[in-house]
């Protein structure tokens, strides 16, 4: 009896000590997050991310993300790549801190909204972005492309990364003179094939992309036109204000594991009153 004595109680606790780590591997600290929350990522991924994974996020120019993600924590490891990037990948970081241009609360929400596609939670889709109202466009000489339509092209899939005015965002500056003897055909180069290395994708249809060859003649017709264009004013959307946690909610896995931790508590201390009583 003597040895049960010993042993049982610290028995008792390694059990305690292995459900408490099944408990925080559920997340108990991990909130649900309300429509507000999802609402916003909603459309802070249709501003961002539509562009490369898709409106809904079946992939485009960028990865597929309507899917199961492998993880005990999938939360985490979705934020990571979206702050982070993924180096040597087409995928920039995003967060302020490695400089890009959301916040932690923005990318937390755009989280959830992606990880609320596997939980079949609220649909909400915001339309991509669309093209800003610009004055008649007179096409660079000996260039076949329409600036005018390639204004409305790179609205749609370039201000995104390169910024409104092409003075940058994530990508680079490219409302600049081009140092080539054939500017057109280095800038097609790059549209048409992205650049290796870096968060450029390929965008013609040739190497994957979705454009034709007459979409990028048209956007090169007006990337050479962005040097001598004023910047035209910026469309970019206020931030909403952030929405207030509703408190934190627990799932229904996380409150049956809570009340099992309980049940395990209560039966380690009648285990350890009724062996000490009888020794």
């Amino acid at each position: 009896m003597h040895f049960y004595r010993q042993r049982l109680p610290i028995l008792l606790l390694l059990v305690f000590i292995f459900l408490a780590v099944l408990w925080i591997g559920t997340g108990s600290a991990q909130e649900n997050p309300d429509d507000g929350t999802i609402e916003l990522g909603a459309r802070l991924y249709s501003e961002n991310c539509s562009v490369c994974h898709g409106i809904d996020g079946k992939g485009r120019v960028g990865a597929n993300l309507d899917k199961n993600w492998p993880s005990i924590r999938p939360d985490l490891r979705v934020r990571s790549v979206i702050a982070s990037g993924i180096p040597g990948s087409f995928m920039p970081a995003w967060s302020t801190e490695k400089g890009g241009p959301l916040s932690e609360t923005e990318i937390d929400a755009i989280t959830m909204y992606i990880l609320s596609w596997q939980t079949e939670g609220p649909e909400v889709i915001y339309p991509t972005p669309t093209a800003m109202v610009r004055e008649p466009i007179e096409a660079p000489p000996g260039i076949t492309g329409d600036p005018n339509r390639g204004a409305v092209l790179f609205d749609q899939d370039c201000a995104v990364c390169h910024g409104q005015d092409g003075r940058g965002r994530i990508g680079a500056t490219i409302a600049k003179d081009w140092p080539s003897i054939r500017p057109d055909l280095l800038v097609k180069s790059t549209i048409e094939r992205g650049v290796e290395g870096t968060a450029m994708p390929a965008w013609s249809q040739e190497f994957g992309g979705p454009l034709s060859v007459e979409e990028i003649d048209n956007l090169v017709a007006y990337l050479l036109t962005m040097s001598t264009q004023p910047s035209p004013a910026s469309t970019s959307p206020t931030p909403s204000p952030t929405p207030e946690p509703s408190g934190i909610q627990f799932t229904l896995q996380q409150v049956i594991v809570f009340l099992f931790l309980l049940l395990v508590i209560l039966v380690i201390g009648v285990s350890i009153y009724l062996v000490y009583r009888k020794g």
